[in-house]
């Protein structure tokens, strides 16, 4: 659960140090990729690269540790990370029902702690990495058709579509026992996982591109958290400690309803001057 939280931690602060940087590379010409390079040369964004891999890793360390459920509600709590720190660096202000929103996020988070017991031990059924890899395809094309989608409710549709691709990356991870090259490269779960991750960013990017960055956010919140959860549940053996299934359970609608309530934070608001980075 330390593993998991430490993610979020990551995670949440990266997108504050990344927002800082774009907007400070944001003056100039040259486009998109002149834009990157800009973004490239300062100390803030290569640290929010840094923080997302070692977030990535604790994740991976994490969803081998605690039950899915667990991990991915710590994940969605990094936008309650990314609104303190915001509210720190940035000077955004926060509302008081998004500070309420913040302890709701930690209440929840706490529940789980205590009600959570370890990863299940069962490996599911054969056909579940392939119907993983399956998953992390639709994303892929539904993230690739993004533009030719519906305006309303586009960006909700490509939000979702980025919880999905998240979603396998924390299911394959369990679907994979060694790490071995020669295992590896016959694993569909290994291939869901990459392929799912791309796609969920190649969604999420598209949805903050065409729509409401709220919209997005919190449906890629219920994305990322509740079909994982029950793939956990059901196939996976993932189990609470005795007796505190009903505080597992709330602790989870907690924390996700408290991180719904931070969706604007979806992309690290970079309108006002920051200060102290």
């Amino acid at each position: 659960m330390v593993c998991a939280l430490g993610a979020a931690v990551c995670f949440g602060t990266a997108t504050v140090l990344q927002a800082a940087a774009a907007r400070a590379a944001g003056s100039g010409g040259g486009g998109e990729a002149a834009l990157l390079l800009r973004a490239l040369r300062q100390w803030r964004y290569l640290a929010g690269l840094g923080l997302d891999g070692m977030g990535f890793l604790l994740q991976i360390a994490a969803l081998r540790s605690v039950p899915i459920y667990a991990v991915g509600a710590a994940l969605a709590s990094s936008l309650a990370v990314t609104a303190v720190v915001a509210a720190r660096l940035l000077r955004v202000r926060l509302s008081r029902a998004e500070w309420g929103a913040v302890g709701v996020v930690c209440a929840g988070l706490a529940m789980l702690g205590v009600a959570s017991g370890t990863e299940g031990d069962l490996d599911g059924p054969d056909a579940l990495k392939y119907v993983m890899l399956a998953v992390a395809v639709g994303v892929l094309l539904l993230g690739l058709c993004g533009g030719r989608l519906p305006e309303r409710g586009r960006a909700s549709l490509l939000g979702l579509g980025a919880g999905f691709g998240f979603g396998v990356v924390e299911v394959a991870v369990r679907l994979i026992d060694s790490l071995a090259l020669s295992e590896l490269l016959v694993n569909p779960a290994a291939y869901a996982l990459l392929l799912g991750g791309g796609a969920a960013f190649l969604c999420l990017t598209s949805a903050l591109q065409r729509g409401s960055v709220t919209a997005a956010t919190a449906a890629m919140v219920i994305g990322e958290t509740v079909w994982p959860a029950l793939v956990g549940v059901v196939w996976l053996g993932d189990r609470t400690r005795e007796g505190l299934g009903w505080l597992a359970v709330l602790g989870f609608l907690v924390a996700v309803v408290g991180a719904l309530g931070l969706a604007r934070f979806g992309e690290a608001p970079v309108e006002e001057e920051s200060v102290g980075v």
